[in-house]
């Protein structure tokens, strides 16, 4: 019995559901749960809060086992602060990600800033008591701590993960006794994930061939890094990018050599016993559903999507090798076979070949005069979104051409993709992507007047550095909330990611070397005099991750280099919103609006308009 909430996306099993501001329960007389109008009165503290008000919005549900408590995570977009309401006893906590442990303990990490470094129990073992006690506490200050219970049920596990660490401890939830246990302590460059079959630990750990990522077992009795025994190593050029234990089976997400996904099924009894299933050309992106009591334990679920096709359900039954889609859905239907999944490489500036996915309507060969929509990322090992997006199935509808230009940086090709591109590898990922457009132009797809390129947070770096580099390969660029001076970020300690980021960046201030490379590529210190392409930039003044002032330099640069160049101001519209989204609006409205405005800013590509005065 769940429902979940992903994004703009609901997903109800059972007697719960919710309206835009509630939660009721199902039965045959609706029992309203959670009122978010009330949650908002009791959090106004002061009139300043109340005048301006609290936005919420349902994130996640969890039930206990047995259905016996309700614990709900809300985000508040005004200020970018997390809740979690337990009912039925009705407790408030700030800033929480919590699991059940069973029907009356309930683990929870709080939310300090960016930083989750503590983890509790909350025990409503007899009515009214509301036990809060403290289970682990982090020291280091760029390890990100947050608890996950086990597919099994079995045990809850507490991950403490910074960009180069991973330490795990376990909690047998089906023990009376509830203390964590060490799995393997943290050491440099070690990266590990845990899951639970039968008395065993299955462990993906990037103890591979080239630090990549492989499966591992070992006893709980004996869970250390010395008891670890490999189970699946992938074949070269396949990386692993999820892992789950269903039944008796270990499944496994992979990324194919053609950049395409695919399902690894591996028998626990037999591990020589693997086979591999095939998924749709076209599918992109794959969310797991964690079941419920109530779910077949034995199945897996998952949806499958892409940025222009819509997710569709599918369920996997690995004893019986049955992969089903739900027929409702029509997977076979027109939309799914209207647009065209292209992928191809690029050479980049070394001579690696970097990933480019290319969806379209026509064929390559009519693509000349189609206007280009290129999105990027390449930054702490994390894949480019490919999830499904109204917006750009729109544009598609409209003769848009969309490219996605998997960079070193992300995670696409694995563990070493990303570290190619950190530190000092920096200056690959701007390689990469300008050697993505050559490949597109080349192709005949789109041309240069007629290319906008699109990132957000990170993904602004590579953009922003190949403006100043190559200002005639594309027409306009939009950001959301782009990083745009790295190097006045990264000296300054106090703020919030700086010393977690050191890994990812570079040290600006203990290492001279790092900082020259820094300052070698860093968009803002590196605006020169010249014809820069259309820009739209959209800021959240409250967001604790871009500092708002290095978005109001970098667009007071670039507004003096164009005047110097040209004399005169540029197509380019400073946007800045209030909230402290860093990934958007989560209310609807306010997403039309904001999407609107970016099509303006790539739609009329031949208008001048005028950038506010800063």
């Amino acid at each position: 019995m769940n429902i979940y909430f992903h994004g703009h996306r609901n997903y109800i099993y059972t007697d719960i559901y919710s309206s835009s501001s509630s939660i009721f329960l199902g039965t045959p007389e609706p029992e309203q749960v959670l009122n978010l109008e009330h949650v908002s009165r009791a959090k106004r503290r002061t009139r300043a809060e109340s005048d301006e008000g609290f936005q919420w919005t349902i994130q996640r549900i969890r039930l206990s086992p047995h259905e016996k408590h309700l614990a709900a995570t809300l985000k508040c977009v005004t200020y970018s602060k997390m809740l979690t309401f337990v009912s039925i006893l009705t407790f408030m906590f700030m800033y929480i990600y919590e699991e059940w442990a069973t029907d009356d303990v309930l683990f929870y990490t709080t939310l300090e800033g960016l930083s989750s470094s503590c983890v509790f129990r909350l025990d409503l073992a007899s009515e009214g008591s509301g036990k809060v006690t403290s289970v682990y506490e982090e020291t280091q200050p760029d390890v990100f701590v947050e608890v996950a219970l086990s597919r099994d049920r079995q045990i809850l596990a507490i991950n403490c993960n910074s960009r180069t660490r991973s330490e795990v401890m376990l909690i047998d939830v089906t023990k009376s006794h509830l203390e964590p246990f060490v799995i393997q302590p943290r050491q440099l460059d070690l990266l590990y994930h845990v899951e639970h079959w039968k008395g065993s630990l299955i462990i993906l750990a990037n103890t591979g061939p080239g630090q990549e990522y492989q499966v591992m077992q070992s006893p709980t009795s004996e869970p250390s890094m010395a008891s670890w025994a490999p189970l699946f190593v992938p074949n070269p050029d396949t990386t692993i990018k999820d892992m789950d234990v269903v039944g008796d089976y270990c499944l496994l997400v992979l990324k194919t050599p053609a950049n395409e996904l695919a399902l690894s099924v591996m028998s626990l009894r037999n591990p020589k016993e693997t086979y591999i299933i095939e998924l749709p050309s076209w599918a992109c992106a794959i969310e797991t559903k964690k079941p419920g009591l109530a779910d077949r334990q034995n199945v897996l679920e998952f949806l499958l999507s892409s940025p222009v096709h819509p997710p569709v359900p599918f369920s996997l039954d690995p004893e019986k090798r049955l992969l089903l889609s739900d027929p409702g859905t029509q997977t076979n239907s027109e939309s799914h076979h209207k647009y065209v999944t292209t992928r191809s490489k690029a050479c980049s500036q070394d001579g690696t070949l970097v990933p480019v996915t290319l969806f379209h309507a026509v064929p390559v060969e009519d693509l000349s005069q189609a206007p280009l929509l290129v999105h990027v990322y390449g930054a702490y090992g994390r894949d480019l979104s490919m999830e499904f997006c109204p917006v750009r199935r729109f544009l598609l509808e409209q003769g848009w051409a969309l490219a996605y230009c998997h960079i070193r940086g992300g995670g696409e090709r694995g563990l070493s993709w990303h570290r190619q591109a950190r530190v000092e590898g920096k200056r690959r990922g701007a390689e990469d992507l300008q050697a993505c457009l050559q490949k597109l132009f080349s192709s005949g797809v789109s041309s240069a007047s007629l290319t906008a390129l699109t990132a957000c947070s990170a993904g602004a770096v590579p953009v922003a550095v190949l403006c100043n580099w190559k200002p005639n390969m594309m027409r306009a660029v939009t950001l959301q909330a782009p990083f745009l001076d790295v190097l006045g970020t990264m000296e300054k300690a106090d703020l919030p990611l700086t010393v977690e980021d050191r890994d990812e960046w570079g040290d600006a201030v203990g290492n001279l070397h790092h900082r020259h490379i820094i300052a070698s590529y860093c968009p803002l210190h590196n605006i020169t005099p010249q014809c820069y392409s259309s820009m739209l930039l959209t800021v959240y003044s409250g967001d604790p991750r871009i500092p708002l002032e290095g978005v109001l330099k970098y667009t007071k640069y670039i507004k003096k280099a164009i005047h110097t160049h040209l004399n005169r101001k540029q197509n380019a519209v400073l946007n800045v919103q209030p909230g402290a989204n860093h990934l958007g609006p989560e209310d609807f409205v306010q997403m039309l609006e904001e999407v609107s405005q970016k099509a303006r800013g790539t739609g009329r590509l031949s208008t001048e308009t005028v950038l506010p005065d800063i």
